[in-house]
């Protein structure tokens, strides 16, 4: 449900209607926030929505769980017609249907390279228990083994922005109207 006021016929842009009329600056900055994950992450495109679709399944956002970076990245960051030079999208193979169906259960899927589960497991982490994250010695060393330091400073950015942003969209509504399509509904 809608948590704020929508005028008459404005259900199909309910974002675009927020981001024109209330806190402007604040959801530009969202905006550009959003955009530069996708634009600027060196994540791996399988790392990059191993963690984003993990942190839509327990933000419950319906628009970040139907999304596919591939698919649809570059339609909702183009800018008059024109996708960005470079995106995540470039980072390597789009993964397949069943990538998306394992991720929830990340820990016995037998589809998840080591740095793909850690990937999933941080932006896990991050999203119910950034405390215990924080202080836990071990998993430090296990990401360690794998990232190097700007990897982890990317990956924590990525999953900030998923945490925080899909929270606004899903407890304000707008995730009922999703931003781009799905490729079969712009095909019918």
């Amino acid at each position: 449900m809608v948590r704020i006021t929508l005028p008459e016929g404005l259900e199909h842009d309910l974002y675009g209607y927020a981001s024109r009329n209330h806190a402007v600056p604040i959801m530009a900055a969202a905006q550009a926030f959003s955009s530069s994950v996708y634009r600027d992450s060196g994540l791996s495109l399988r790392e990059f929505e191993g963690a984003r679709m993990r942190t839509a399944q327990i933000n419950g956002c319906q628009i970040c769980r139907t999304f596919r970076a591939a698919r649809d990245a570059p339609t909702m960051f183009s800018v008059g017609g024109e996708t960005p030079g470079r995106m995540v999208t470039d980072n390597g193979p789009p993964p397949d249907e069943a990538f998306y169906d394992h991720v929830a259960s990340w820990r016995s899927a037998s589809d998840f390279s080591d740095r793909e589960r850690l990937a999933i497991e941080f932006a896990e982490r991050f999203a119910e228990q950034p405390k215990v994250l924080s202080a836990d010695e071990r998993f430090w060393a296990r990401m360690h083994a794998v990232f190097n330091d700007g990897e982890i400073v990317d990956l924590a950015h990525c999953v900030a922005a998923w945490v925080g942003l899909g929270r606004v969209a899903h407890v304000l509504g707008f995730d009922t109207v999703c931003l781009v399509a799905p490729a079969t509904e712009r095909a019918a």
